[in-house]
């Protein structure tokens, strides 16, 4: 089964844990609820950055094995002897292993095994058998890679029979650029948890920050999110700390034609247009993105907001 997220962002205060508040990340959230009980294998896929560490160490706490260790294994930094000994320990129930007392592992980026760490891990795994061989990992299996594993598989770089052990329920996480509307409340979140951090004033991003922000790609996903917004609570000056972003070339907000017929009302009325979306977008970034709250704070109708919305190119299909 896989799960494809877009969009959305929840906040789990317990531990920090920011996901989403449209549907697709809902269902994210709701279906990591749903089989952390289980014992069944799980594989989280997407680009560098999008959180698949964040959501693996969750099911691990939403586990019934939650107050045992949890376990990360950096696969790209394995060679074959060294998973072999831990692997060897593991099944020995070795005190001296990690594995051993491990509730939870985690193979981070498991795509970057070498062939030889595939074959060793293969046989370590359960087979799904409730009279599987005797000495395989006991601790609940959790992988995540940036990688398309079919196509590592048809270029026989990743063993089939490993990836069909370790995909018991597969979960995508969306890169950053296809959920931007989660990107004010992210945002205010990150903001928050660093002037918390670093024991500065909680500072608030002008409307034109805010617009950069939404505009970027994020190459780095959510984790560079995060590095700029500490960047801008750590110097207390957001244009320092966005200059890079500044620097990228960026759609110009108005086009001006270069005909002579172009009127001085249709430019007036673009300005406004331009105006409007600022004040939209600075609102439901005050409001953390309830845009019941945003239509109040902006005197304007509940239905009229989710109108202009649709109007600049936000998503309305996740009004509360």
């Amino acid at each position: 089964m896989t799960i494809n997220g877009t969009a959305g962002v929840l906040v789990s205060e317990d531990w920090g844990f920011v996901t989403g508040m449209c549907r697709a990340m809902q269902t994210l959230e709701s279906v990591v609820a749903e089989i952390a009980p289980t014992n069944i294998p799980v594989l989280f896929l997407g680009e560098s950055g999008t959180g698949k560490a964040m959501f693996a160490q969750r099911l691990h706490r939403l586990s019934a094995r939650s107050e045992e260790p949890l376990v990360t294994i950096s696969c790209a930094a394995m060679d074959p002897a060294q998973l072999s000994a831990e692997l060897r320990m593991g099944a020995d129930r070795s005190k001296d292993s990690s594995l051993g007392t491990a509730g939870s592992v985690i193979f981070d980026e498991i795509s970057e095994l070498d062939s030889a760490c595939q074959r060793n891990l293969l046989y370590a795994l359960p087979d799904g058998h409730a009279d599987s061989q005797r000495g395989v990992i006991g601790a609940r299996v959790i992988s995540t890679t940036r990688r398309n594993l079919d196509d590592e598989m048809r270029a026989g770089r990743f063993r089939t029979e490993l990836y069909y052990r370790i995909n018991g329920v597969c979960l995508r996480l969306p890169a950053l650029r296809d959920r931007r509307e989660d990107i004010p409340i992210l945002v205010e979140s990150f903001l928050s948890k660093h002037a918390a951090q670093f024991g500065r004033p909680r500072p608030s991003l002008s409307p034109r920050t805010l617009r950069m922000l939404l505009d970027h790609d994020w190459p780095g996903n959510i984790r560079e999110l995060e590095n700029v917004v500490k960047k801008i609570v750590a110097l207390g000056d957001e244009q320092l700390a966005i200059a890079e972003l500044a620097a990228a070339p960026e759609p110009p907000a108005l086009e001006v034609p270069e005909h002579r017929g172009y009127s001085l009302k249709a430019a007036a009325r673009a300005a406004s247009r331009e105006a409007e979306r600022q004040l939209i977008l600075k609102a439901l970034g005050h409001t953390r993105w309830n845009r019941k709250r945003a239509a109040q704070e902006l005197q304007i109708s509940y239905k009229s907001l989710l109108y202009k919305l649709k109007q600049i190119g936000v998503q309305d299909s996740e009004a509360d």
